[in-house]
């Protein structure tokens, strides 16, 4: 079933779990990812970046592959199909009017007063179409970044004038993390991310969860994180095993048998996360 994020974050908040955000690409990836999460009986987020929607075909492209794929495989479990760094208030309404189930507003670049401003807009679109909204402050730093510089962290007095300003459902502090593979190791600012998510009466999301070890994301689920990105892992597992399967298969030129290579790598690093996110 397709749903907005708002059920699946309130019970993480209340269970103190993390709901697995997994980035999708292409068919092959949307099925992985709702096939392993099915069979674990996990609810998903299906993260599209605006890159991942171009390369697809187009929002409306995206929206009719996922809802195909849980009804042709038979999925039980609830699917938020989520815009990620939505990059204006058009790209947003574009994203919902298509039928995505969330929408994350990226203005974090932007002057606070602005950033609210723009915020603002989109939840009041979105919330009319009982969509859910994410946003983010600070800065988290893009990919393949150093360990990111706290000078661009959020603080709480950002946090709390967001959260006031916008009323939106979810929210995603810069504290420390990157996009893509981390050079050096992740500095995250644990204190700020506790005293936020005690502070604020809504869910906490940590973007750039590739890369960040165990004990790392143990600690940030109990200072209150309850939504994880992850899309560089699961490209590298994949890329990893594909690699392997044309260096030992030269002459196999089928790309469904290419692509499938790197099938089961993908189901073994959700299958990780899900264990490490539930804490099981």
């Amino acid at each position: 079933m397709i749903v907005n994020s708002k059920k699946m974050l309130e019970k993480a908040k209340v269970g103190k779990y993390a709901v697995a955000q997994f980035n999708i690409n292409n068919l092959e990836w949307t099925r992985y990812i709702l096939e392993k999460c099915n069979s674990l009986e996990v609810d998903v987020i299906l993260g599209v970046s605006e890159g991942a929607i171009k390369y697809m075909g187009g929002f409306d492209v995206v929206v009719s592959l996922v809802k195909s794929l849980v009804k042709d495989l038979e999925i039980t479990i609830d699917v938020c199909i989520h815009l990620d760094h939505g990059s204006s208030v058009d790209v947003c309404k574009k994203a919902i009017d298509a039928g995505f189930s969330s929408v994350m507003i990226d203005a974090s670049k932007m002057e606070l007063d602005k950033n609210i401003e723009t915020t603002k807009e989109v939840v009041e679109y979105a919330h009319s179409r009982d969509i859910t909204v994410e946003a983010e402050v600070g800065h988290i730093n893009g990919n393949s970044a150093s360990s990111s510089s706290r000078e661009f962290n959020a603080t709480l007095e950002e946090c709390e004038a967001i959260v006031k300003g916008t009323g939106i459902d979810s929210l995603a502090p810069a504290l420390g993390s990157v996009h893509g593979l981390y050079k050096g190791e992740p500095d995250l600012d644990f204190y700020t991310m506790k005293e936020i998510s005690e502070k604020l009466d809504l869910p906490i999301v940590l973007h750039g969860g590739s890369g960040i070890g165990e004990a790392d994301i143990k600690k940030a689920i109990s200072c209150g994180i309850c939504k994880i990105n992850i899309n560089t892992e699961l490209q590298t597992a994949w890329h990893d095993e594909v690699v392997e399967f044309i260096n030992n298969n030269p002459t196999v030129y089928d790309p469904r048998k290419i692509i499938a290579s790197g099938r089961d790598a993908i189901y073994d690093m959700i299958e990780y996360k899900i264990n490490l996110f539930y804490n099981k």
